[in-house]
């Protein structure tokens, strides 16, 4: 009975051999290898850089876009026949939920702004209201806020950007100065920092350049309903229960009819924007991963010129011995070898190329174990396919007919 440990060695020993030629046969035929490992070395960077920079990207995305909406959801009333919008009392009516904190009405308009001889079309306006300038309190750069009185008095008075003070009040002090606003004079109260707004408002629209009390916007728009607003929940409360809660008084104020509204929470976004991306990043790893299967024909290629280089050699191992499945390991392994290595020199590349992107795109770079375990593992594994038939063509070789090329 042979023994086990020196059939182990045995076996070892043939693998460190297979090793070795292949590692020879490589370094004889270096500017081919390098070509075929190019092929390799292409797609598995394009598979990491892509991969691993979409992620970040999201990522980046995901973490600002649920700071901005912590705490936070959004609804939005299509309304009914009876009842197209939220008044000022429905408004108070959810601000005295328990688990409702604060509410922001989100009125929006579009207007002609002028003053002497300047003006200007389609400048953005939006409404707001005190509790909205209690969360975001670096808002106003100079000047005051809106307050209670501007809102019930529906004044006319405004804050506005910095661009709007290099429009209309280059080189002066706009504070207590008046400018028009469809034809209307408001009274510029104070001055605002666009890049503060942290609302979700923002968010999707955009920053307006001018504010003005949210009860004075409605009344430009010629309405007295709320169809917009930002609900603030209170501490301890979750966006499911908040949400609710909501739904049992908005039911109420619209008479229980349906599609009357919608609450958006920021998981719902969340989750969307997730699957978004990671059917991108799917997609985009999908194309480069043409370039592995490239990469795989060319090392196909390559060990069938081998294949048929090393008739004779081939022919010399079967006669003196050498069994099919041998020489089918040794250009399994030569395969092998040439594609992993393009693999992890690829990865390393794929790396350094998206940390350079997200470095560009100001994205946090994190290493995505999953792009290099697809990277590497998806190029072993073309090596593996693609040397099978050179092969299994070279272990299928008659010896005799490969010695009489001798």
């Amino acid at each position: 009975m042979p023994d086990p440990i020196r059939a182990v060695r045995a076996s070892l020993s043939m693998l460190m051999e297979n090793v070795r030629m292949s590692v020879t046969n490589i370094t004889q035929n270096r500017m081919r290898s390098f070509l075929t490992v190019l092929g390799i070395m292409i797609g598995v960077t394009a598979v990491i850089a892509l991969i691993t920079t979409v992620t970040a990207v999201s990522n980046s995305i995901t973490s600002s876009f649920a700071s901005m909406g912590a705490g936070t959801l959004s609804l939005s009333v299509t309304g009914s026949d009876l009842k197209t919008g939220l008044s000022a009392e429905d408004l108070q009516r959810l601000t005295d939920l328990d688990c409702i904190d604060g509410v922001t009405p989100t009125v929006s308009l579009r207007t002609r702004v002028s003053r002497g001889g300047d003006y200007e079309t389609n400048i953005s306006v939006a409404g707001r209201n005190p509790y909205w300038f209690s969360v975001n309190p670096d808002i106003v750069s100079r000047g005051r806020k809106l307050n209670v009185l501007d809102m019930d008095g529906m004044h006319f008075c405004c804050l506005i950007d910095q661009d709007m003070v290099d429009t209309f009040f280059y080189g002066e002090d706009p504070l207590e100065k008046t400018m028009y606003l469809s034809g209307l004079p408001f009274k510029v109260v104070g001055i605002f920092d666009a890049d503060a707004d942290t609302s979700m408002a923002s968010m999707f629209s955009g920053s307006p350049d001018i504010l003005i009390p949210y009860t004075t916007a409605l009344k430009l728009n010629n309405t007295s309903d709320v169809t917009s607003l930002t609900l603030y929940m209170a501490e301890g409360w979750d966006s499911a229960s908040a949400s609710e809660a909501l739904e049992a008084t908005l039911d109420e104020l619209f008479s229980y009819e349906e599609d009357t509204y919608e609450i958006t929470t920021m998981d719902s976004l969340e989750s969307t924007m997730e699957s978004m991306t990671s059917m991108m990043a799917g997609l985009l790893g999908g194309i480069a991963s043409i370039a592995l299967l490239v990469g795989g024909i060319g090392i196909m290629n390559m060990m069938l010129t081998s294949v048929t280089e090393r008739t004779v050699e081939i022919g010399l191992k079967k006669a003196l011995g050498a069994k099919p499945r041998q020489i089918q390991a040794q250009f399994l392994i030569e395969s092998f070898i040439l594609s992993v290595s393009g693999g992890v020199i690829g990865t390393l590349i794929g790396l350094l190329v998206s940390y350079g992107l997200c470095r560009a795109m100001s994205a946090t770079f994190t290493v995505s174990r999953g792009a290099i375990a697809l990277g590497v593992g998806f190029s072993a594994l073309v090596g593996i396919i693609f040397g099978w038939a050179p092969a299994r063509k070279a272990s299928r070789l008659n010896p005799i007919d490969a010695l009489r090329r001798m």
